[in-house]
């Protein structure tokens, strides 16, 4: 399937690169760049010689990058032209310097293993998923059967190659399905309406920090957005206020459920569901068993699961044969999804249960608010307690007592926050995750600031 992924010429230089370069079979290949189609031969190149890839994410600190290297047991690193200098700040950082890249198989590596994704470790020092050819193989046709892909589709791929969800939603299941992809470097919100308006993309994969920042720019009230069929939108739960101002302007989104082990397309979200059940992430893709754990966890059965992770000893299934996502979710009587929240983000106060996303997203929509987060405190009665840190747009102020009295409408009187803190920015991972240990570690002793 992977084979038509690139021009057969694009292809057999990245493979001759490789060779040169001296990559053999069970090798791992980092490689650090922009979005590129020799990434995409790259990957190809991989697949042919029985390597592996491994895409850095370019936004983390040299030091940090070196430490996956490292762990990963790369013996190559390879990249696009504008990368150069970091990657030699890569190769000169004292972690990498006490494990030097060596050409060989890398330990822990097995036949069929293709692509290597670290986590973004927003709990802990980041993991490395492990996947097989035959793995996202049926991702991929999970991805086409879910959003329809076939040779007529016009892809726009704006998110970072680097990220699971970038790579492996609509830009590999669309190329494999014989349709077009339009792949920018990085996502622009000009490049992007100049795209839609020029290249006419019949969809585009979008987080919730693209989409707001499409919503706020002073081009979308003239947008002409009548090529998009749908778009697609996931990494973490979307807030509402984003959903209904595409679906104002008759553009679907079609939510897709997954994380950097599971492929990541395990629920989905139809685009011809999506204006129905909005907010919904759908049901399970195809090949996918889903069950909810007694405290509502989604625990996952699927072909695209990752085969494990990489140098590391313990079973990343349970013995039952379930990977558990630490994401919770309820089912609805529909038969659809919702998911609510990360088991780790639960707050249990006075013995009810608290999900942050339900109190996010009732202010996502807010003009003085650029984001927001609710993480739980201790409390000596309660056990523990909401607290909301809210960073306001720039020029705006923020008055608590009035999104108080907003929420008090809208929410339970324990789920409302006990203290609303103004923050100048939220503490985050590289991919724009917040950082909720962090965060609540901060707040804590009643700080102002993080």
């Amino acid at each position: 399937m992977f084979e038509r992924l690139v021009p057969e010429a694009l292809a057999a230089a990245a493979l001759q690169h490789l060779r040169q370069d001296g990559v053999q079979r069970g090798a791992i290949v980092a490689w650090l760049g922009h979005n590129s189609w020799d990434m995409l031969a790259t990957l190809v190149a991989c697949e042919r010689l029985g390597a592996v890839l491994l895409p850095l994410n370019w936004r983390l600190a040299a030091a940090e990058l070196a430490q996956i290297v490292s762990h990963a047991g790369a013996g190559h690193l390879m990249g696009t032209p504008e990368m150069q200098a970091l990657a030699g700040d890569v190769l000169a950082d004292d972690e990498l310097a006490r494990a030097p890249l060596t050409p060989g198989s890398a330990d822990g590596v097995q036949d069929g293993d293709l692509l290597l994704v670290y986590t973004s470790g927003t709990t802990g020092q980041p993991k490395g998923a492990m996947h097989t050819r035959a793995g996202l193989q049926a991702n991929a046709v999970a991805a086409i059967t879910a959003q329809r892909l076939d040779a007529r589709s016009r892809v726009l791929s704006v998110l970072p190659l680097f990220h699971i969800g970038g790579l492996c939603i609509q830009t590999l299941p669309s190329l494999a399905a014989g349709g077009q992809v339009l792949l920018h470097p990085r996502f622009e919100p000009d490049a992007w309406f100049d795209a839609v308006a020029s290249w006419r993309p019949s969809t585009s994969l979008l987080v919730p920090a693209v989409m707001r920042a499409l919503i706020e720019h002073p081009r979308w009230p003239g947008a002409d957005l009548s090529s998009l069929a749908f778009v697609g939108s996931g990494s973490q739960i979307v807030p509402r206020a984003l959903i209904d101002a595409f679906h104002a302007r008759g553009v679907p989104v079609a939510q897709i459920y997954g994380a950097t082990e599971t492929g990541p397309v395990s629920i989905v979200l139809r685009p011809d569901e999506a204006m129905v059940h909005a907010g919904a992430a759908g049901r399970p893709a195809l090949g996918v068993q889903l069950r909810l754990a007694a405290d509502g966890e989604i625990l996952l059965k699927a072909p695209n699961l990752m085969r494990g992770y990489h140098r590391q000893a313990e079973p990343s299934l349970d013995a039952d044969g379930w990977f558990h996502t630490g994401d919770l979710a309820r089912r609805h009587d529909d038969g659809l999804y919702e998911v609510i929240g990360r088991s780790n983000e639960l707050i249990i106060s006075g013995g009810e249960n608290i999900h942050p996303a339900e109190i996010e997203n009732l202010l996502a929509g807010r003009p003085e608010i650029a984001e927001c987060a609710v993480v739980g405190v201790p409390d000596a009665r309660w056990g523990e307690v909401p607290v909301l840190a809210v960073v306001p747009r720039p020029g705006c102020e923020v008055d608590a007592a009035a999104l108080l009295q907003l929420l008090s409408a809208r929410l339970a009187r324990f789920k409302l926050p006990r203290r609303v803190v103004t923050l100048p920015a939220l503490p985050k991972t590289a991919l724009g995750k917040v950082q909720r240990a962090q965060l609540q570690s901060a707040l804590q002793g009643g700080g102002e600031c993080c």
